[in-house]
């Protein structure tokens, strides 16, 4: 309750303070003159203008606000360390018990947790948030209970924006000791086939750790051991690694465990190096021009990742017309060139409508089956040339594809369907029109009957003929088209058809492309949801599982989201490398920086904090003493204080703060009062002056 006294003026202040003038320069003037009874005028006269004033007196019905205290938990991915998260659960139930038997303080109990983003512990940053809503004169101070290892702590405790304590209450232990990795030079980026440079550093921090110790590093490559080395402490090490394949190449740099040492999710880093192919090379034969020719070679050459060789065969040998060789104007074909000595620069050969016309020699298509175990590809696509004679399945090719034809050719209209295992297979899925019956497309006019020897069929013709069959031989791959009409979808027949994507995923499956395995499991990010997909044949998948940094390891629920491919995605919010798994299916995928902070440091300390704590009286102090007992310290309200801990206590700010809840106000001079006191006055000068 405040009293004080107040003035509402029944006249405006410059007509007042005209009044005041006058009044004193009236009683100047009379008691100047010594008139008889000059001061008793001047104070009725004073009176007067203090009942223009309107005084009273005001009572502030005020209620005292509370202080406001936040206590903030550090759940960042190094407190799970060690004991760190039981410490701060102790430590934090004590705290909110004590604070809870202070009247006059209201606990705020905020948690910081990494964003997944790369950027460390950011308590400081969730300190703000917290009291983002309270007045800076109500905040009692700030209590964090953390490792200190804290990467957003404020120069300055200005920055803070209010004037209060804070005090630091630090978990983990004084003899803490760590190896870890740092990486310092790694590309983004790399052509497949080549080396590159990665360049790493072994350091050692706490108690019984020094410099001159040779450790080993091993090297592991989308999971696997490619390689180990030996490296100094504390010096830099450059290590090359080679490209394997396109895409992301996971390579994980592991140094050995240092006894007794915090933890070994720093032992390693992981760097991510996109593959890089160069243009393919793919090796066209047309076995004389047709319709369907002009189709493979629009859709390679507007393929701006494919450089192609085509070569079309118009004078076969035993075409003999009496020409001179001076007078054609053909080039010889360069079978040497192309299928011995070049035949492994090209990623895929593709046979259209071929027939054996003694170009290519026996000893040739011996090299190309010898070219496809060891990691090249073929596409045969036949007409009737498969059936006959001259079949390309009549020599050593024989032993890589997948179907032998009978002899006969179905020549009647039919809409090509996509096999069951079409539906799944990425080469096919999804292809505009299937999913209608007949499906939305063109029909074709001709197919090559076969009988299946292995391999899988894709789409199919009359009464179910295999049409598309694919085949994996050795490291490499074999495709056979087994109709001479999918030209007519590119001209548009009927409406024409998908033959864009068709072929051209196609042409990729066969070169390897890893977005179109048929059996895979892939993982990305996207946001803060960790994706994963898992592309499979079969008609179920196993439990997917998903490893974090930190180790521990859930369960992830996947739904069908088309035939053969399966979704699920987590939120995360760590950072370092997750293993996911299925059956015998891992991938592999680094979420935030190659360095992230949060596992840069992790000894806990009271250094970073001290010099804030001292600037705003506080104090930062370790929770776990040296036999690992922990002691939280007292907690004591204090109005105003230099120094707000000492020895085994801490100091909380309590605040002036209040409400105003109503105002009383009494006049002084209004009413009968106030006539009465001026009534009086007027006859003791009337009486004074009558004298």
């Amino acid at each position: 309750m405040i009293w004080s006294i107040s003035f509402d003026p029944l006249l405006p202040v410059w007509a007042l303070g005209g009044l005041a003038a006058l009044i004193v320069l009236v009683g100047l003037v009379t008691g100047f003159m010594s008139l008889r009874g000059w001061p008793l005028r001047t104070l009725a006269m004073v009176l007067v203008a203090l009942a223009l004033a309107n005084p009273a007196l005001e009572r502030e019905n005020r209620e005292p606000l509370s202080s406001v205290v936040a206590v903030v938990t550090d759940l960042s991915q190094s407190q799970l360390l060690d004991d760190r998260s039981q410490t701060t659960e102790t430590a934090l139930s004590t705290l909110t018990e004590r604070l809870g038997d202070l009247d006059g303080f209201e606990v705020r109990v905020l948690e910081s947790r990494n964003g997944g983003q790369g950027n460390g512990t950011e308590l400081f940053q969730s300190l703000v948030n917290g009291l983002s809503d309270v007045p800076p004169d109500r905040v009692g101070g700030a209590i964090l209970l953390t490792d200190g290892q804290i990467h957003d702590i404020p120069d300055h405790a200005s920055a803070l924006g209010f004037e209060a304590p804070v005090h630091g209450l630090v978990t983990g232990h004084s003899d803490e000791r760590d190896r870890r990795m740092i990486l310092h030079k790694a590309p983004r980026f790399g052509l497949v086939g080549s080396e590159q440079v990665v360049s790493v550093r072994v350091v050692e921090q706490g108690a019984g750790t020094g410099l001159g110790d040779r450790v080993a590093i091993k090297i592991r490559r989308d999971g696997n051991l490619v390689s180990e080395r030996q490296v100094g402490i504390g010096q830099t090490l450059d290590i090359p690694v080679e490209i394997e394949h396109g895409g992301d190449n996971i390579f994980e740099f592991e140094v050995e465990a240092l006894a007794g040492e915090l933890t070994e999710l720093n032992n390693r880093v992981v760097v991510t190096i996109d593959g890089i192919r160069e243009n393919l090379r793919v090796l066209l034969v047309s076995g004389s021009p047709h319709a369907g020719e002009r189709t493979w070679r629009n859709l390679l050459k507007s393929d701006a990742s494919v450089d192609l060789v085509h070569f079309t065969i118009l004078r076969p040998p035993e075409k003999q017309d009496g020409t001179p060789i001076n007078q054609l104007s053909l080039i010889a074909f360069p079978t040497r060139e192309l299928f011995s000595v070049k035949i492994d620069e090209f990623d895929l050969i593709i046979f259209d409508r071929y027939v054996r016309r003694g170009v290519l020699p026996m000893l040739y298509f011996d090299n190309i089956a010898r070219y496809v175990q060891d990691g090249g590809a073929v596409l045969l696509a036949g007409g009737p040339d498969y059936a006959e004679a001259g079949s390309l399945y009549r020599t050593p090719l024989a032993q890589i594809l997948p179907a032998r034809p009978t002899g006969a050719i179905l020549e009647q209209p039919f809409h090509a369907t996509l096999a069951n295992v079409g539906e799944r297979h990425p080469v096919t899925r999804g292809l505009p029109g299937a999913r209608q019956e007949p499906p939305s497309w063109s029909r074709w006019f001709r197919l090559v009957e076969t009988e299946l020897d292995g391999g899988q069929t894709l789409m199919t013709g009359p009464s179910d003929k295999p049409l598309l069959v694919l085949n994996r031989e050795g490291e490499g791959r074999v495709a056979l088209l087994l109709s001479d009409h999918v030209w007519l979808w590119a001209r548009g027949f009927e409406g024409g058809g998908p033959h864009v994507p068709l072929l051209r995923r196609l042409g990729h499956w066969l070169m390897q492309e890893p977005d179109l395995e048929e059996e895979a499991l892939r993982v990305s990010m996207r946001g803060p949801e960790l994706t994963v997909e898992r592309q499979t044949l079969q008609d179920s998948i196993g439990d997917v599982e998903v490893l974090a940094p930190s180790g521990t390891a859930t369960r992830l629920t996947m739904n069908e989201v088309e035939p053969g491919l399966w979704r699920g995605s987590t939120p995360t919010t760590e950072t370092g490398l997750f293993t996911v798994s299925e059956s015998d299916k891992t991938s592999l995928i680094h979420v935030g920086p190659q360095n992230p902070r949060e596992y840069t440091e992790v000894l806990s300390t009271t250094e970073k904090l001290a010099a804030l704590t001292s600037q705003t009286g506080g104090q930062a102090m370790r929770l776990t003493d040296v036999g690992g007992d922990i002691s939280v310290p007292r907690v004591v309200p204090l109005r105003r204080a230099a120094q707000y801990a000492g020895n085994g206590w801490i100091g909380l700010k309590t605040t002036d703060a209040s409400v105003l809840n109503g105002v009383d106000r009494y006049p002084l001079l209004a009413g009968l009062l106030g006539l009465a006191l001026l009534l009086g006055l007027i006859s003791l000068t009337w009486f004074r002056e009558g004298r």
